[in-house]
């Protein structure tokens, strides 16, 4: 067994105990726009997953222009300093998914393992699976405790503990 480090011991728990994001894309004006999103993770394709209505702005930001941010942080806590919150900003690509393409099953399958009430959205016809496939992160696990790492390190993260 290889030795994992302490931050990605810390990464994988701040990822698997939230599962809200703040997402951001880039408007059709070409300026930020970042909306909370429900996430899911599907460690075998390496990726996030989330399920968005296609009359959403979000959802149509990132199908014209895919390159999107996911940030996932830690609440902030009574007197605890806000600056060394654990957090996570992922930097990815995002692609919805048909009906027939090949990931659709275990993306729905991920998402509705951590959301079972949202069943009945994934038969709504205006509702899309979208995988964002993570192409880096700057990992900042408390004040003065930062680092970039790469798609390999939070694939690693996106697993559950074994």
């Amino acid at each position: 067994m290889s030795h994992e480090s302490r931050l990605t011991r810390e990464l994988r728990a701040l990822l698997h105990s939230h599962r809200v994001a703040a997402l951001g894309t880039i408007s059709d004006e070409g300026l930020p726009f970042v909306s909370m999103v429900p996430f899911a993770m599907v460690p075998a394709l390496g990726c996030f997953v989330i399920h968005v209505s296609g009359l959403a702005a979000h959802t149509r930001y990132l199908a014209a222009r895919p390159a999107v941010s996911l940030l996932v942080m830690q609440p902030e806590l009574p007197d605890e300093p806000v600056h060394a919150l654990p957090r996570v900003t992922v930097d990815g690509r995002a692609r919805v998914l048909a009906l027939d393409d090949g990931e659709w099953p275990a993306c729905r399958a991920a998402y509705l393992k951590r959301f079972p009430d949202a069943e009945h959205m994934t038969r709504l016809g205006d509702f899309r699976f979208v995988a964002i496939e993570v192409k880096g992160a700057r990992h900042v696990a408390g004040f003065g405790a930062a680092r970039s790492i790469d798609e390999v390190e939070i694939g690693h993260a996106l697993r559950p503990e074994q």
